[in-house]
């Protein structure tokens, strides 16, 4: 059963970055798409970014231009960098592996137990 890790979230100031990690186990990981979600107080769990096998990213519009979700294959690692944060991205970061992927992402049953980031005013 493959499991996935977050880390990297944190407090930060608005216009601040950090950079979220997923830590996969197992020996596919190369061969599946990966999103990340996120979970605001309060509000449902939305879809932020994902990534194809081969690397090919899409971004929801709340975050393209200030989000990067890359991979590396060889550390079963994928990262969200966020740029330009905003207090409205106060949330819950969740990583889903091994989704469907065809122009859009629907989630697979791999969740982690996400990490939270909290943007300040």
């Amino acid at each position: 059963q493959v499991q996935v890790v977050e880390s990297g979230g944190g407090l930060v100031q608005a216009g601040g970055s950090l950079r979220l990690s997923c830590v996969a186990s197992g020996s596919t990981f190369r061969y599946n798409p990966i999103a990340w979600y996120r979970q605001p107080p309060g509000k449902e769990r939305d879809w932020v970014a994902a990534i194809a096998p081969q690397g090919t990213p899409t971004y929801a519009d709340s975050v393209r231009g200030r989000f990067t979700i890359s991979r590396d294959n060889v550390k079963n690692t994928v990262y969200l960098q966020m740029n330009s944060l905003k207090p409205e991205d106060t949330a819950v970061y969740y990583c889903n592996y091994g989704g469907d992927y065809w122009g859009s992402y629907s989630p697979g049953h791999v969740w982690g137990h996400g990490t939270q980031v909290t943007v300040s005013s």
